[in-house]
């Protein structure tokens, strides 16, 4: 059975444990405080796989409040970022306690992202597409931008249209590149419904 050669405190307030004299992983004061352990002792390697997951446990949970500090996220994007470093289930018991902590609203952001996104007139679908990459399910991306679009007395996507048309692509269509100017707004996800308007708008 591997022996704890040592035990030494890290910069950041963990407790590295080193196996027959090399490192191994460090625990949080918490965990290492339950698992009472001592240099000298010998750990079988079952209950050392079971600290090694509470240890990356813990380390998605604090990346997961680091994230949350910096600004708020969506419960898939937080996961995804989350399973970039750590495994499948330490990601989720993280996200699931930022969840019990009220740290994570899926609603709450999906709405405050499109109205972001709706003032860098972005289209519907541009902010749908955004959403859902950010982890937001389809229903709740499609309801936060059915109520942003119902506070607006114009039609949001026509308005950011026309705006993108006279501050991006007025030269062009003075040149009479009108064809350009549509392909650009379709590119961003403009219907070609509101891209006509838009056109027809910009040269009343």
């Amino acid at each position: 059975m591997p022996t704890i050669t040592q035990i030494k405190e890290t910069k950041k307030g963990r407790l590295a444990l080193f196996l027959d004299g090399k490192f191994a992983f460090s625990l949080d004061e918490d965990t290492f405080a339950a698992a009472a352990l001592h240099e000298e002792d010998e750990v079988e390697e079952w209950r050392l796989e079971e600290l090694r997951r509470q240890s990356d446990t813990r380390k998605a949970l604090d990346k997961a409040m680091d994230l949350l500090s910096l600004r708020d996220h969506a419960a898939g994007e937080l996961y995804q970022k989350l399973c970039r470093k750590f495994d499948g289930p330490s990601a989720a018991y993280a996200v699931a306690k930022a969840q019990e902590l009220g740290l994570l609203d899926d609603a709450a952001f999906a709405r405050r992202r499109a109205a972001e996104l709706l003032r860098k007139r972005k289209s519907r679908r541009a902010i749908l597409d955004d959403l859902t990459a950010k982890g937001i399910d389809r229903d709740t991306a499609a309801g936060a931008v059915e109520t942003l679009y119902a506070d607006e007395e114009q039609d949001p996507e026509l308005t950011a249209a026309i705006q993108l048309v006279q501050r991006h692509y007025a030269a062009k269509l003075v040149a009479g590149r009108r064809d350009q100017v549509a392909a650009a707004l379709a590119r961003r996800g403009f219907s070609h419904a509101v891209i006509r308007q838009a056109l027809e708008t910009d040269q009343t």
